[in-house]
């Protein structure tokens, strides 16, 4: 149904193939056809990453990612999300997080922990938790 297209990249201006298959994933996606190389997009991903900026605009959309013939997507070769090729959602800077203060269950001394601890679960400082863990 589609056949490989030769693009031009709006920032290299090197010519890049939009495959077949990856004209299907954007069609079945809506997105129009990508204006920059791989290279392009996976750099200006890489730097929105960096800037904590959301998704950017809709013609960049699936970024360093490219679709292969064998019907896996892949993210920038890292796979999963926020992997490999930086952005994502584990890149965010998340800001401080808030401890509570609680009681070890097991020596007794005070331990602040990232959540709000109820009753009757036992809470351990970090030292009692990283014995128990192993």
């Amino acid at each position: 149904m589609y056949n490989d297209k030769n693009l031009t990249c709006a920032d290299c201006g090197q010519e890049f193939v939009f495959t077949a298959s990856e004209q299907d994933f954007y069609a079945q996606r809506g997105f129009t056809e990508p204006r920059r190389c791989p290279s392009c997009r996976a750099s200006r991903k890489a730097a929105r990453g960096s800037s904590g900026a959301g998704y950017g605009s809709g013609s960049d959309y699936g970024s360093s990612g490219s679709y292969s013939a064998g019907g896996s997507y892949s993210a920038g070769g890292g796979g999963g999300y926020g992997g490999g090729g930086g952005g994502g959602y584990g890149d965010r800077d998340r800001g401080t997080r808030e401890m509570f203060a609680a009681t070890c269950s097991n020596c007794g001394n005070e331990a602040k922990v990232p959540f709000r601890p109820t009753s009757g679960k036992p809470v351990y400082c970090s030292d009692c938790f990283r014995t128990m863990r192993g």
